[in-house]
């Protein structure tokens, strides 16, 4: 009986591990990902077994034996052998064998009538105790479940720590430098026992669990290295590893994936732990990290797997809205892109309770890459009023700009005009969209000078020719032929300069000029070729050259030692910047009239009258060149012509150079730059003197125009330090006192111009008795 109910046991345990084996020959989680099929390997401490990383129950191995015991026959449960036992045999001879068994059995044992249970197996519960002194309670259960899974009647200790410790001292060692992560002393260990201790082997368990956190560490080492490649075959090798017992190697490989150009395997990964992992803050992590991996098609696909949180919400809740952020953001790199209404709302609904400019600018940029103007200047405006910034003002910008407000453009841009490359771009384009506005907008000098201190330092070209097509429309035809010459020395082959040039040159009646830029453009502008050419009638009269959208007749008053050149312009059309110039044939009204022209051969070149590199002069050349340049209203090239004087040895030239060049500056608006010219060599005490007297003035005049009185006054206290306040001086100090409401200054100032008979003083008392007094009937 006892051998009988002996084999029953062992057939239950047999039945018992068969169901472990078929449970453990479930599909792996690397036929998901397209690695190579292997079949999982039981792994305690930081990996889990299959089940574990399906998140499925666990199994009660004792459970699954009890029920095999209830479904076997009755002489399972009792210590004798019914007929039905013997009547259920498959052969005549085994059934004879019992009968003969048991009388052998009795003979062995005729003192005992009972038969002895099997001691139970030595369950090794060493590791127990290292993962529980560690206090990692996830290695401690997995070690828990597979000693459970092994051995049915086993029950773990209610207190881990108080299992004692292995006999074998040095296999002790060993499990205490696997639960440090020692793994290099380990194999050592390992090594050095087994070359002493021939006969010895180390446990099956602890060379797998060595394999395996190798290969872990291996795999995060080549993860942290951006080895990408490698972490993907670790990952293939080691399919045990890939478990939800370990989320942070499902991460690194789904990265893997990605990076390595394969974001199919990598989704398939992300969906693969949103599918079995059940850890919410895992979850919700793994979301996290696909969002700043996959695009928005993809994310949308892994969103469809959120589950109710049980609460009445869903479990990706609290990250809804930086979702839908990263999605707008998306969608601002890529105009085709349509991201969902709700997430615009969402974000919609985030700018206006939450209050971040941020938010603002993604729906700014986002509505702005779909042309939908309006609703991007509304979120541009509403970032800026909470942080102006170079983006917000960038983007409000380029509105303006498309919506033909480019002066408030330039304004806007003009703060944040060197933050980057695009925001540089950006002011640059303003500024030629202001100065091509038609009809001409009346600029103060404030904003000319900041316009041309930029254009000049990024040597932009076609804001540099629109200078000289609006310098034109107000009839400074000098000063428009200076602007096209510098747009011509940045850019030679630029055709609107070139004839904008020539226009202008032949207005200034400088036929040798033209001839020069007609043999350049020859075969290359019809336009410039055919100027000049003689008509047969024109009209005498005083007007100047039109600019190039006008279509009036042009004639010119000729000096009395140079006869003009009567000119027919071809009809033509130049993009310049953001809009076309266009010139149209003359007519004239009174055919009977005729103009004598006299052709003359080419003048000798005679002191700056022809342009020439400044180069190729030595210093004291340079210098007469920019003073002569300077006798011919041309400080733009006489800045260039001093500074290659600036760059020679010291001495007088170079002390005339930085004189010079700073008046050129004074003379072109720009005193910040006349400033730094000054410093460039020893002044004497009256140049010095005299410069810093200009640039003080001219500082004062253009914060006046800006408006801003407190710094006009501080300019003038400081220029009255070193001379005499001139009278338009003093009347701008009175003004700047009437706008500050100190009356009582302003009035003391207006009475002493008055006293002069200057009549802006008797002026300035009106608007003063205005601003104290205002008529009612204004």
């Amino acid at each position: 009986m006892f051998i009988k109910s002996s084999l029953l046991t062992v057939s239950v345990a047999v039945a018992v591990a068969g169901l472990i084996i078929a449970m453990k020959n479930r599909d792996n989680l690397e036929e998901g990902l397209g690695l190579a099929a292997q079949n999982q390997i039981t792994q305690t401490g930081s990996i889990k077994p299959v089940d574990v990383a399906f998140n499925s129950p666990p199994v009660d191995m004792k459970t699954v034996a009890d029920r095999i015991q209830a479904a076997a026959p009755s002489a399972v449960l009792s210590d004798t052998t019914p007929a039905a036992v013997q009547a259920t045999s498959d052969t005549p001879a085994t059934a004879q064998a019992a009968p003969d068994t048991s009388d052998a059995v009795a003979q062995a044992a005729p003192q005992s009538t009972t038969p002895q249970p099997a001691p139970p197996p030595k369950v090794d519960e060493s590791a127990l105790r290292y993962f529980a002194s560690r206090g990692d309670k996830a290695r401690l259960q997995a070690e828990i479940s597979r000693l459970q899974a092994l051995y049915p009647d086993w029950v773990p200790p209610a207190d881990p720590l108080a299992v004692p410790q292995n006999s074998d001292k040095q296999l002790e060692a060993m499990w205490q430098l696997y639960s440090e992560g020692r793994y290099a002393e380990l194999r050592k260990a390992i090594a050095d026992r087994q070359a002493a201790e021939t006969a010895w082997q180390p446990p099956a368990d602890l060379l797998e669990r060595l394999d395996v956190a190798e290969a872990r560490a291996r795999l995060v080492n080549a993860s942290d290295l951006k080895q990408y490649a490698t972490v993907v075959d670790i990952g293939a090798n080691t399919p045990s590893l890939l478990t939800c017992s370990d989320i942070d190697i499902l991460w690194r490989v789904a990265e893997a994936f990605i990076r390595t150009n394969r974001t199919a395997r990598g989704e398939d990964a992300y969906v693969y732990i949103l599918k079995n992992c059940v850890n919410p803050q895992e979850r919700l992590a793994t979301v996290q990290k696909a969002s700043a991996l996959l695009s928005y098609q993809p994310m949308q696909d892994l969103l469809a797997l959120e589950k109710a949180d049980g609460n009445g919400g869903r479990e990706f809740d609290s990250i809804r809205t930086d979702l839908a952020r990263r999605f707008v953001a998306e969608g601002n790199d890529d105009p085709k892109l349509s991201v969902a209404p709700e997430y615009l709302s969402q974000v919609e609904h985030a700018a206006e309770t939450q209050g971040l400019a941020s938010d603002a600018l993604l729906l700014g940029w986002y509505n702005l890459r779909r042309e939908n103007h309006d609703q991007a200047e509304k979120w541009f405006r509403a970032a800026r009023s909470k942080d102006d910034s170079a983006s917000a003002s960038q983007g409000l910008a380029l509105i303006l700009i498309a919506d033909h407000k480019a002066q408030e453009a330039e304004d806007v841009m003009y703060r944040w005009r060197n933050e980057s490359k695009d925001a540089t771009a950006t002011y640059l384009a303003a500024t030629a969209n202001v100065m091509a506005l038609q009809p001409p907008v009346s600029l103060s000098e404030d904003v000319l000078g900041r316009m041309a201190a930029e254009v000049i330092e990024q040597k932009y070209v076609p804001t540099a020719q629109e200078f000289g097509w609006y310098a034109r429309s107000l009839n400074q035809p000098q000063t428009a032929a200076r602007w096209f010459e510098t747009a011509l020395r940045w850019k030679p082959d630029d055709e609107p300069s070139a004839y904008g040039l020539v226009i202008t040159r032949n207005q200034l009646n400088d036929r040798q000029g033209v001839a020069e830029i007609q043999r350049l453009w020859a075969g290359r502008s019809e336009r410039i070729a055919r100027l000049g050419e003689v008509t047969p009638q024109a009209q005498i009269g005083a007007a100047p050259l039109p600019s190039p959208n006008q279509a009036i007749p042009q004639t010119v008053v000729a000096p009395t030692s140079l006869p003009p050149l009567t000119t027919s312009p071809a009809p033509a059309e130049a993009n310049v910047g953001t809009r076309q110039r266009t010139t149209a044939r003359l007519g004239y009204s009174e055919p009977q009239t005729q103009v004598a022209t006299v052709r003359r051969g080419p003048r000798e070149a005679r002191g700056c009258s022809t342009t020439i590199s400044a180069q190729r002069l030595n210093p004291a050349e340079a210098v007469s060149r920019g003073w002569c340049l300077m006798d011919l209203n041309r400080p733009m090239e006489a800045i260039e012509a001093f500074e290659v004087a600036l760059n020679g040895p010291p001495g007088k030239a170079r002390e005339d150079a930085a004189y010079g060049q700073s008046l050129a500056y004074l003379r072109a608006g720009l005193a910040n730059n006349a400033a730094v010219a000054a410093a460039k060599a020893p002044l004497s005490r009256q140049r010095a003197a005299e410069l810093q007297v200009a640039i003080l003035a001219d500082r004062a005049l253009t914060s006046f125009s800006a408006k801003r009185y407190q710094e006009t006054l501080i300019y003038l206290d400081q220029r009255a330090q070193l001379q005499q306040e001139r009278i338009d001086l003093m009347v701008l100090r009175g003004y700047c006192y009437l706008n500050l409401k100190m009356y009582d200054d302003a009035e003391r100032i207006f009475n002493a111009v008055a006293a002069t008979g200057n009549k802006d003083g008797n002026r300035g008392l009106v608007d003063l008795r205005l601003a104290r007094h205002p008529d009612p009937s204004d």
